[in-house]
């Protein structure tokens, strides 16, 4: 296997990955934390994306929101952070001489932010806002639904953004304490990918986070599953479309056969020659999008389609998509399909890479979440290893029918009618 990257741990457990680009201008600094939805109480959920919000608010260097972003307008830099259940990230990408810059604003919103009690009042009804946004986007919502009808009431089954009465409720201090519990420099990997100097961008990050000392971080609960039949979470909102995710439990990050899985979704709804695409929106007509991805988290997984469909041809779409299930799982996919597969996950991996913020965001995940970094040949190499009878095996294990899980948001209040529909 090559390595296109370095790994670097600094005394205090924060892990470094370097990954030059010759070829490119700019560079991207992130950083990671493994914190997210599924470290959080009841009494927390929705305080890891509050807090994203807020390491934007101003620290004691740049005192306000305006500070931080002037000094990043100032040099056309392209940033922002996201949130997800096991990890949150912080992300800038300028040109390369100014990256000095880029991880000297990352540390110091990341150490030095202020949490201004007005800042934190403000910022609260941009994010009730935000859930607002959310629920009125049957698109995202759905999956939302999805997740939460496979794991229910415990952590990894509560939506990321958290509850709104919660939200109301997060004070100051629980962002303090919620810090101190998750953002330790050994929970945490800064990536740098791009054209960079390679000595004087390590000195630049040990000067910035290599004097936080090291500190105990819990892990995460894990999941419980207990699935012995067909669920069903039917949403009633009044759409002029129907919203569906439709899959089943999937493959833990990590799992030997991660690789199979992605070539197997892709085979059912990656691109628009996919079996449920052809099937479902090009013969039928039933709907706009149609796609099909598989998921991974740290203890489980899930291998879902998605759909936007028309209302009044819901019942035939869902006997559609179950349908391309079943087929999978019965009859080895071809070898043409394979290689198109192969071929289709590996062209879009190169032509990602060409944007070194992808592979920062990809390097950096791999080894806060994996403890371990898959190079571009890495990838590509287990992409091509894998088998028709590898896939076979995966869709039959898969694809059963106690394991069905049914999403839907519409006009709909009979959840027999759609009870009956979840067979394979």
């Amino acid at each position: 296997m090559t390595k296109d990257f370095e790994k670097i741990t600094l005394e205090n457990g924060l892990r470094v990955i370097l990954a030059p680009l010759g070829s490119v201008m700019s560079a991207t600094a992130i950083v990671l934390c493994g914190a997210g939805s599924r470290y959080e109480t009841k009494q927390t959920n929705g305080i890891s994306h509050f807090l994203e919000h807020m390491y934007f608010k101003g620290t004691k260097k740049r005192p306000t929101a305006s500070d931080i972003s002037h000094a990043l307008d100032a040099i056309g830099a392209d940033y922002n952070a996201f949130t997800g259940k096991e990890e949150t990230a912080y992300h800038i990408k300028a040109a390369s001489k100014h990256l000095p810059l880029a991880i000297d604003m990352l540390s110091d919103m990341l150490w030095n932010s202020k949490f201004d009690e007005a800042e934190i009042e403000k910022e609260r009804g941009v994010i009730i806002e935000e859930l607002n946004m959310y629920e009125d986007t049957p698109m995202r919502k759905v999956a939302e639904l999805y997740e939460n009808l496979l794991w229910g009431d415990q952590p990894l089954g509560w939506d990321i953004g958290g509850n709104k009465d919660i939200i109301r409720k997060i004070t100051k201090q629980d962002f303090v304490d919620y810090i101190k519990a998750r953002y330790a420099p050994n929970n945490i990997v800064v990536a740098i990918s791009g054209n960079f100097r390679r000595d004087e961008t390590l000195k630049l990050i040990e000067k910035n986070f290599g004097h936080k000392p090291f500190d105990d971080v819990s892990g995460y609960v894990p999941v419980v599953e207990t699935q012995n039949k067909p669920a069903l979470l039917v949403h009633y909102k009044k759409t002029d479309q129907a919203h569906l995710v439709v899959g089943v439990r999937g493959l833990k990050m990590g799992h030997p056969d991660r690789y199979a899985a992605a070539i197997l979704a892709t085979v059912l709804g990656g691109g628009m020659s996919s079996r449920l695409f052809v099937n479902v929106r090009e013969k039928r007509g039933l709907c706009y999008y149609v796609r099909a991805e598989h998921e991974s988290y740290l203890d489980t997984g899930t291998l879902a389609a998605s759909a936007g469909v028309d209302l009044k041809r819901i019942d035939e779409a869902i006997k559609v998509i179950l349908a391309e299930f079943a087929q999978i799982a019965k009859n080895p996919i071809t070898q043409k399909e394979l290689t198109k597969a192969k071929e289709y996950i590996k062209g879009k991996l190169i032509l990602s890479w060409e944007d070194s913020r992808t592979v920062a965001v990809s390097y950096g995940g791999d080894e806060l979440l994996e403890g371990q970094v898959r190079s571009l040949a890495d990838y590509i190499e287990k992409i091509d290893l894998v088998t028709t009878e590898e896939v076979q095996r995966l869709s039959r294990f898969l694809f059963t029918q106690k394991m069905l899980n049914l999403a839907v948001i519409g006009p709909f209040k009979d959840e027999a009618r759609f009870a009956k529909l979840l067979k394979l």
